[in-house]
């Protein structure tokens, strides 16, 4: 395909921003991968593009290269999530199909000194409208471990359906490991997901006066 449609984009929703990657991003993600290498090894996929604990900038820019030709090509979103402006982690749609398919898979990484302040349920929600409404897929995975209880609680508040384990599904932390199989369409959140999203955290944490 010749240009891929929506892209690139930048989407905001208070505090909580989605942005194309950029080289000049290389020393924040290096800190951030760094000092987070404990806490993300147990999820990461096995992937010598983006080691944890490289301390130069060569494994950053050579990610950068590669997602900016798969964006190109149609085949990727690759995105920084910013918290407050400032780099917090990554949110990539990829592996998109086009076609009679029209799907894709999301996955996402994200600072523990900025978890459990609802970024990344916010930063999926933006991208899942963005896929789905403007960029014009249809379908959308997010496949998970099943010890990942972080990451699980995130897709479920969103309301992805559960459609099962994916065996031996990718390589991550020295083996082939499960996955649990969490998708959602576009007929699932006609008014939009991000709207949804907010309208039931509103509902859960209503402003005090």
């Amino acid at each position: 395909m010749e240009r891929l449609r929506g892209w690139p984009a930048t989407l905001t929703e208070g505090p909580v921003g989605l942005r194309p990657l950029r080289h000049r991003d290389a020393a924040a993600w290096r800190e951030l991968r760094v000092r987070n290498a404990d806490w993300l090894r147990p999820w990461e996929p096995t992937n010598p593009e983006t080691p944890l604990f490289r301390s130069g900038l060569g494994p950053y820019l050579s990610m950068v290269h590669t997602m900016r030709r798969e964006a190109r090509q149609g085949l990727a979103l690759p995105w920084v999530v910013t918290y407050q402006g400032d780099f917090a982690g990554q949110l990539t749609v990829g592996a998109i199909v086009w076609g009679s398919a029209r799907s894709a898979q999301i996955g996402y990484w994200v600072d523990k000194r900025v978890a459990g302040r609802g970024v990344i349920p916010t930063a999926v929600a933006l991208a899942v409208d963005h896929c789905f409404f403007t960029v014009g897929l249809h379908r959308l995975e997010a496949n998970i471990r099943p010890e990942n209880a972080a990451s699980r609680r995130v897709v479920e508040k969103l309301g992805f359906r559960e459609e099962g384990i994916r065996r031996r599904h990718l390589h991550i932390d020295g083996a082939w490991r499960d996955h649990i199989c969490y998708a959602l369409t576009v007929e699932d959140v006609p008014g939009g997901l991000r709207a949804r999203w907010l309208a039931e955290r509103k509902q859960a944490f209503p402003r005090r006066t």
